[in-house]
């Protein structure tokens, strides 16, 4: 029997966030929040510290910007615009360590007798905040949170690890999401390839019988290509890294044909939002995109995808697999 399909309205907004310039950011946000008519979306994405920027050297130079769940201006923001737009928001930021986390942390580094640590080049790591997202619904409530678990160079000076991906289970059209930040993509071991694995947010997104799978991003730029609009090699590269939701799990590429549907496991949309623009000398890829990936398909389809340097909204209406009842 044919598969039932539900209509399901995505939109990623595509920022170049000046660090530190919170509310500037969080200005040009809501202008492009206000071109969204109500109930014309159903979640709404925002890249990983959307509003904050993202290069910062150290914990110092972070930490005047550091946030509380639920209380801080992002956590505001989604609360406001979920709430305008009738839909689920979600973004980026860095959330600030409550107190008590703090003091926990403390008592276990004394006891265990650590000491100071430094990154490979060399950069002290404190512990200050978290690389995080938040979920807000249609009535303006707080949904969850989510911490980055693997944790790019950049949030090693400053960040806590998070201790595992997350998965929330919301009304239809959006049914079964999980979540992950940007480097979540790549396994912090020493060997990996892209072609053996591991698959670390891939394997949990398949594990959970996710529909969707929502990446927040600040991916740099490949400098692959550079004349082309959107950058090829870093959505090729997304793609390869989420093989398990497109191959038969065994590493094989082609599976079933195409033109044999019923052969084919279920199908999970993957959202990547990613920012653009520069910072510190660091310069963003941009190139948001939307992919179908359906297990045993052998390959995965991208179905649209946003600028390098573009900042704007960008809104996909697509069918995908009913699975709740």
């Amino acid at each position: 029997m044919p598969k039932a399909r539900v209509n399901l309205r995505i939109g990623v907004v595509q920022l170049a966030p000046k660090l530190g310039q919170v509310q500037a950011n969080l200005a040009k946000a809501r202008e492009f929040c206000r071109k969204i008519s109500p109930r014309s979306v159903d979640l709404l994405c925002f890249p990983e510290m959307a509003f904050t920027g993202y290069v910062f050297d150290n914990a110092s130079a972070i930490a005047p910007h550091l946030e509380l769940p639920r209380t801080g201006v992002t956590s505001q923001f989604c609360a406001e615009w979920a709430k305008t737009l009738e839909c689920y928001v979600m973004a980026g930021y860095p959330e600030k360590l409550e107190s008590k986390e703090l003091e926990e942390m403390e008592r276990t580094s004394k006891e265990s007798g650590d000491q100071p640590r430094e990154t490979h080049d060399g950069k002290k790591i404190e512990q200050v905040g978290a690389n995080s997202a938040v979920i807000y619904g249609p009535d303006g409530a707080w949904v969850g949170g989510y911490r980055k678990t693997n944790l790019f160079e950049t949030d090693l000076t400053w960040a806590k690890p998070g201790t595992g991906f997350a998965t929330f289970v919301l009304p239809s059209p959006i049914q079964t999401m999980s979540l992950g930040i940007c480097m979540d993509l790549n396994p912090q071991i020493e060997e990996w390839t892209s072609a053996t694995g591991p698959y670390e947010l891939a394997d949990y997104a398949k594990f959970k019988n996710a529909n969707v799978l929502v990446l927040l991003n600040a991916w740099l730029d490949s400098k692959q290509e550079v004349d082309e609009s959107s950058d090829w090699q870093t959505l090729n590269y997304w793609a390869a890294r989420t093989r398990p939701l497109w191959t038969d799990g065994k590493g094989d590429q082609v599976d079933v044909p195409e033109t044999d549907p019923e052969k084919q496991g279920p199908e999970t949309v993957v959202v990547v939002c990613n920012r653009s623009g520069g910072e510190s000398g660091k310069q963003f890829a941009g190139s948001s995109a939307i992919f179908s990936m359906v297990q045993g398909s052998g390959r995965p389809k991208l179905l649209d995808m946003m600028e390098r340097q573009e900042e704007g909204v960008r809104i996909w209406n697509i069918k995908i697999q009913e699975t709740l009842p």
